[in-house]
Parts: C-alpha cells; sequence; structure tokens
C-alpha cells in the first residue's frame, strides 16, 4: 500500500474523493447530528452508518431469537444469520481457501487474542520453544502471549519469548533484525498490521520471509479491518483478529479468522454460549457497506487527511509527532500514517490539552494508549480518522493547536 508522494498527490486524492466522500460522511447519524463535533477516536471504536443500524433494527423486531438452539423459523434464521455471517468475513478478508478455513465470533480483538493465547497455543508448543512478542505494540497483543507463558510453566513446559525488534525511532520492525532473530525453535509470531500509536502499516508481508515458512503468525487486525484493505490471500499469516466494533460493527463485536494450515485446528474450549447474534448480523451490514463505500477509497481518504495533519503539525515548533519524523510533510515519499496521528505538545500536559480540544469542539484520545513496557512512557494525543472525517475538521483542529503553540514550559527557577 503506497501513501501519496507528494502534497500535490494528496491534495488531489482529497480532491478527487471529495464528493465520493460528502455522501457517504451523511449516512452516519451521529456525525449529522452533532455538527459542532468533531468525532476523532476511530482507533477506539467507529461510528455506525444507518445501514447497520437498520440491519439490528430488522433483526430484533422480525426474527430475534437463541441462534444454534431451536427449529423454530425464527430460530432457524438466526443460526442462519451466523453461519452466513462467518462466511462474510472470509469474502472480505479475501479467503482464498474458505472451504479449509474457520471464523471464531468474539468480543473483540482482546479476547480473539486470549482466545488463541488459552485455547490454541499451548497444545501447539513444546518445552524449549520460542515465540516472538510485539512488546511496543498495544497491550491486547502483548500480555496474552506472556499468559500463555505463564500457564505452560505450570505445566512444566518451558517457552522462551522473544521481544520483537524495532527500528529506532520511527517504530516499525526491524524485519531484518527479526531474520536473525528467529530460529528452528521458533513456533509463533505476533504482529499488528498497522499501529495504534504510530500508524505506520507495520510491512507484514515482510515478516514470513524473515521468520521462515513453518513459523505460525497471528496478525493484529484491530486498527486495519474496516480501514485498509486486508487480504489474506497476500498475506501469507495463520490467524487474523479483529474488533468488529472498530469496523462500524455493534460494540462487543469481533472475530478470528483462522487458515488452518499449520498447528491444529482452532477449536475454543469451553460451552459455547448464546452468541452475540445482533452484533454478528451489525458485522455482516458492516462489512457489506465498507465493501460498498470501497476500503481502497476510505484508506486513500484517511490517509491523505493524515498527513494533511502531519504536514501541519511540523510546521509548528510547539508539538512532536510521534512515529517516523521523516514521513511527516505532505510531499515525503516515505508511507505515511494510515489515518492514525499522535503528538504531544511540548510544554502543555496531554491529558490537559485532551480536555481543551474538547472545549473546543474535538473529541480526541489522551494517556498512554495502553501501549506495552517497550513502548511510550509519557502521554500523548492520538487523532484517528475515518471515512465520515472531512478536511475542514483537520484544518480547524491545526487553527486551534497553532493558538497555543505559543504556550512555553514553565521555568524551575
Amino acid at each position: 500500500m503506497t501513501a501519496p508522494a507528494s502534497r500535490a498527490q494528496g491534495t488531489a486524492a482529497l480532491t478527487e474523493l471529495r464528493d465520493w466522500q460528502r455522501p457517504l460522511r451523511g449516512q452516519f447519524p451521529i456525525i449529522t447530528g452533532h455538527p459542532d463535533l468533531a468525532y476523532l477516536d476511530s482507533a477506539a471504536t467507529a461510528q455506525k452508518p444507518q445501514a447497520v443500524l437498520d440491519a439490528v433494527q430488522t433483526y430484533l423486531t422480525t426474527s430475534n431469537a437463541n441462534a444454534g438452539r431451536g427449529t423454530y423459523p425464527w430460530a432457524n434464521r438466526s443460526t442462519a444469520l451466523v453461519e452466513e455471517a462467518r462466511e462474510r468475513v472470509k469474502r472480505f478478508l479475501d479467503d482464498p481457501a474458505p472451504d479449509g478455513s474457520a471464523v471464531h465470533f468474539t468480543s473483540g480483538t482482546t479476547e480473539g487474542l486470549r482466545t488463541l493465547a488459552r485455547d490454541w497455543l499451548p497444545s501447539f508448543l513444546s518445552d524449549g520453544d520460542e515465540i516472538v512478542v510485539p512488546v511496543a505494540d498495544h497491550q491486547a497483543n502483548i500480555e496474552p502471549w506472556l499468559e500463555a507463558q505463564r500457564l505452560l510453566a505450570h505445566q512444566g513446559v518451558r517457552i522462551r519469548v522473544r521481544p520483537m525488534p524495532y527500528q529506532p525511532g520511527s517504530g516499525d520492525y526491524d524485519h531484518t533484525a527479526l531474520a536473525g532473530l528467529a530460529g528452528e525453535r521458533t513456533r509463533f509470531v505476533a504482529v499488528t498490521h498497522v499501529h495504534h500509536v504510530y500508524g505506520g502499516d507495520m510491512n507484514v508481508h515482510r515478516i514470513r520471509r524473515a521468520v521462515g515458512p513453518d513459523a505460525v503468525i497471528c496478525l493484529d487486525a484491530a486498527q486495519s479491518v474496516g480501514h485498509v484493505p486486508v487480504s489474506v490471500a497476500a498475506a501469507d499469516v495463520d490467524f487474523v483478529v479483529f474488533s468488529g466494533h472498530k469496523a462500524m460493527a455493534l460494540p462487543g463485536t469481533g472475530a478470528v479468522w483462522a487458515r488452518q494450515a499449520r498447528g491444529p485446528a482452532l477449536a475454543p474450549g469451553g460451552w459455547s454460549g448464546t452468541p452475540n447474534t445482533a452484533g454478528i448480523v451489525s458485522l455482516t451490514a458492516a462489512l457489506d457497506w465498507l465493501d460498498g463505500a470501497g476500503v481502497d477509497r476510505i484508506e486513500r481518504w484517511t490517509v491523505a487527511l493524515a498527513a494533511r495533519l502531519t504536514d501541519g503539525l511540523r510546521r509548528l515548533d510547539a508539538y512532536e509527532v510521534l512515529g517516523c519524523r521523516t514521513s511527516l510533510a505532505a510531499d515525503s515519499s516515505v508511507q505515511q500514517r494510515r489515518g492514525i496521528v499522535t503528538f504531544r505538545h511540548r510544554a502543555v500536559d496531554s491529558g490537559d490539552l485532551g480536555f481543551i480540544l474538547f472545549s473546543e469542539g474535538f473529541m480526541v484520545r489522551s494517556d498512554q494508549h495502553c501501549q506495552g513496557s517497550a513502548g511510550e512512557r509519557t502521554g500523548s494525543v492520538r487523532v484517528s480518522l475515518h471515512v465520515y472525517n472531512d478536511e475542514a475538521e483537520i484544518d480547524r483542529l491545526l487553527s486551534v493547536l497553532a493558538s497555543l503553540a505559543w504556550v512555553t514550559p514553565r521555568s524551575n527557577a
């Protein structure tokens, strides 16, 4: 995926897509219903288009029943909708072999990763095996694997956790160092598609070459599914885990896609209770909506908006943008951020800055963003974009940030 390579290209993308984006923005009732507010926290959860709301309302008022537990028409319909949703997820992920793969629904990415760590990974590993964990990514893609290590230790199985190597200053994976780190005992590698703080595409297509043909690769796609195209036909990964609510479905909705090609088949343990059928229905509707809008165009739009923001921020000395510094300018040839821009004011506490921005009508995330132990230790402000955001919001945000640029650090004298 290639970001706009020049300021002219970035502006051209926004100009080209403006007429496409405007009617899509109008399909989000919460956005159009609050014209004075700018929702800039889509990395936490995405807003829902009317089509998703309608699908849930229709289901709940026409055929709501417990899936997999009855033989009457409403129950049969609910069961069918769940199974149809599994196939819909496979198509959305460009699954080249859907008959052999599996989809397990969860409450979100965190539960999906914990399901794999608890119910799949222990049976795959043996004493002396190694796993690679991305220690500067989201804690949801770190803690489950450490829990698995502790669980196995109680069973007398010792595995080694190797920290994923990163490139200094950018937050990107160091694929060359990873290739030197991986060996014949490297059995499992956890990676992230789009980083939740730095906004970078982590170039997961290079992971397979770095770790070899036999290691299992688990992809945290929480910030990519619904935001950028995700193709398991192109990426040789074994698991894709994502949050449906970040892809415009209802809260408490997510999925694990399993290729079922390396290691045992995914079989979540325990008795399967009542599924979140309304959430699963909303996921099917959300994926339909995203396909109709065009995820490739959503990516181009949000990348261009993010470049507009970073280009403005780099002109304000009061701010530090996290991640790759050479990609800030709109005319940078370096791959730019996939709709996520995180920054700090050099004198204003990030929590205070978050309150100031809300007073001006901007809803942003301002904290440490659940990053792992090797990540940022100081709070920051994260702006995360989706198709319902526009140029006017970015320009107004930059204007407010510029008005705060004069604030200087307090003297300790």
